[in-house]
Parts: structure tokens; sequence; C-alpha cells
């Protein structure tokens, strides 16, 4: 049994060590979500790094590979993440690349069969480093690129047997994300030209939460909160276990100070009663068109406003056109459609063949 078969766990230390030096090669500045300061800020009046970002995504959405690798964060638990996907996968070993010579070496050529937005590189990467530090990566594009179909946007070399073992893990991750962003550039396109910023929401596939947010905002939409633990969103029930919506904000604000506080309203009389409690972001829950525009001339730039509750892709122009702030999309990560990707591996030599 060669050594990339033995068990993820005595692997993970080693692992880490390779995932800092993919997060330093892929290194970036922190990304935005409407949880950060953002919300008071104009982006087109800075000029820090973090603003350079806010800067394309907010106004200019000409999203590039360029700015998404330089201005988006990269997860931190790309190490963990992946060590789970390759313990569910490999297991104790693979029994079937055991049958490969431990000498045998591979080349290989990633291939997309389809257009796409291109997003998920560290964590394919991350998948061969755990298993072999001499497999050796080189791409022709990076994060947020636009490919086509039948383009070849990688070439990996090292040792055939951890290459064949780590093919669907890598191409998994790959699929999964480049769907997730290859559907936030859809909808990031659908509201270009108006000031209307399309956020994410926390449904998003078990463990991938951190990936698929870092793949919207390869697409060119903006994260909502991350979870539960960096941003407050008072709901209905929230409400009746303060007493009150006033006494809800005020004790949100007390236990957060700096986190802006969020309140879901089903009405104009809601609205009215979060506004007056002085909630910095009301959302807007199955509200018509119609009451939706009511709602943004009673606001009159009061609180941000974020529209939320099955939205399809084809309203997004006309939701946009109201004047909200935001509009939360649960499909963004929920409904992911994987892109179609093929690994095509080939051996230095056959059975046989004398190793060069």
């Amino acid at each position: 049994m060669y050594a990339f078969h033995a068990a993820i766990s005595i692997r993970y230390w080693f692992a880490i060590a390779i995932d800092i030096a993919i997060r330093y090669r892929y290194r970036s500045y922190p990304a935005l979500s409407i949880a950060s300061s953002d919300i008071d800020s104009d982006p087109e009046r800075t000029t820090t790094p973090v603003a350079a970002c806010r800067a394309v995504s907010f106004v200019d959405r000409q999203w590039n590979e360029v700015a998404v690798q330089n201005m988006i964060h990269i997860p931190d638990d790309i190490t963990e993440t992946v060590g789970r996907a390759l313990a569910e996968d490999v297991g104790s070993g693979d029994i079937t690349g055991a049958l490969l010579p431990a000498d045998l070496q591979a080349s290989a050529e990633l291939i997309s069969r389809e257009s796409a937005v291109l997003c998920g590189i560290p964590w394919f990467d991350a998948v061969f480093a755990q298993l072999c530090a001499r497999i050796e990566t080189d791409w022709a594009l990076a994060d947020g690129a636009d490919i086509t179909a039948n383009q070849t946007i990688c070439r990996l070399t090292g040792p055939a047997a951890p290459l064949l073992t780590g093919e669907r893990t890598a191409l998994n991750f790959l699929q999964t994300l480049s769907g997730t962003a290859t559907l936030a550039r859809e909808y990031a396109n659908a509201v270009r030209g108006t000031g209307t910023r399309i956020l994410d929401t926390r449904k998003t596939l078990p463990g991938l939460r951190t990936a698929q947010k870092y793949a919207v905002r390869c697409g060119g939409c903006h994260n909502h909160r991350l979870g539960l633990y960096d941003g407050v969103l008072i709901k209905e029930n929230h409400i009746l276990a303060a007493g009150s919506l006033p006494t809800a904000v005020r004790l949100a604000r007390a236990g957060n100070p700096g986190i802006p506080v969020e309140v879901e309203v089903e009405s104009l009389e809601e609205l009215r009663a979060a506004l007056a409690s002085g909630a910095d972001i009301i959302l807007l829950d199955n509200l018509p068109i119609e009451t939706i525009k009511e709602a943004v001339a009673i606001n009159a730039g009061q609180a941000k406003l974020e529209i939320s509750g099955g939205v399809e892709r084809q309203e997004l122009w006309r939701l946009a056109r109201t004047g909200a702030d935001y509009i939360s999309v649960g499909s963004l990560t929920k409904h992911v459609r994987a892109v179609d990707f093929s690994l095509r591996v080939t051996p230095d030599r056959f059975p046989g063949q004398p190793s060069r």
C-alpha cells in the first residue's frame, strides 16, 4: 500500500502546512458582507484595497479573474473541508489505485465541457496537495474567469496513483463551486445597471458554506451573513420572545455592538414599526411588487431594504427597479447544477514498458 493510502487523519497535520502555502498563493483581502461596515460607506469614494473590491463588485460589476484572485477572501477551512471529502471517498485506502506501480508517473489535462464561470481552484489544488506533495498543477486561468466548452484549463503532473485517487473529489469541488459561480454571474448580470445587490442566504449545501459563499462572490453577487454568529436578523418569534420589537432591537444592539441589526417584516405596518425601532436593515418578506414600491417610499432612505422570499430570476430586473438595496436569493446556493469537467490522465508508460 502506497504512502498516500495512509489514513487521512495521519496526513492531516502535514496537509495543514500544504494548505498554508495554498492560501498564501491565493491570498487576498477580506471579503465583504452586509454584516460588515460597508452598510454605511460609499464605495466610490474610498481608496483602500477592500474598497477597491467593493468598487469592482458593487459599482462596475466588471468581474474578471484578476479581480477575483486579488480581492476575494479565500476561506480558512479548506484543509478541513477537503480532508473530510477525502476521508469520505478514500477511507482506509484506494484499493483500485493500489494496483498501479508505485513509480508510475502521469500527466493530466482538465477540460471544461461547457461554458461557465470557473471557481474552486484552491479546493482542487488542496485535494492533490493532501494526497501527494509531488503533484503539480498549472492553471491557465484563475477563479472568476469565463470558460468555454472543450477548453483546457489546467495541466497536472505527478505520480499516477494519487492523481487517479483524487480525481473525483477534486472534480466534485470544482463542478459544484463553478456551478454556484455561474448562476451567481447570471443573477448579477440580471440587475446590472441598477444600484441593487444580489445576496446569497444560509441555504447552502452542508459543509460547503464558506466555499459556496466564496463562489457567489466569484460570480459577481454578494454575501449575506455567513452564519448566525456574524449578523442579527430579528424575526417574529424573536420579537415574541423579547416582548416587543423595540426591546428585541435594543437587546440585539447591546449584545452585538457594531453589527447591523436587521428586522424581517411582512406588511407596511410592520415596516413602520421596524423603522421606529431604529433597524439598520429591513427584510421585506414575500411582499407584492407594488407594496415594495410603497415600502421604498415610506422608508425614504432611513434603512437599507432587502427583498426576499421566492424570488425568481425573471423577476430580478423589475424588483431591482423598485429602488430596494438588496435582493436575497436562496437558489444561488441551494439549486446548484454542476458544471461538466473531465480530467484526462495519461501515464508516462504502459504495462510491459520499462520505467523512464
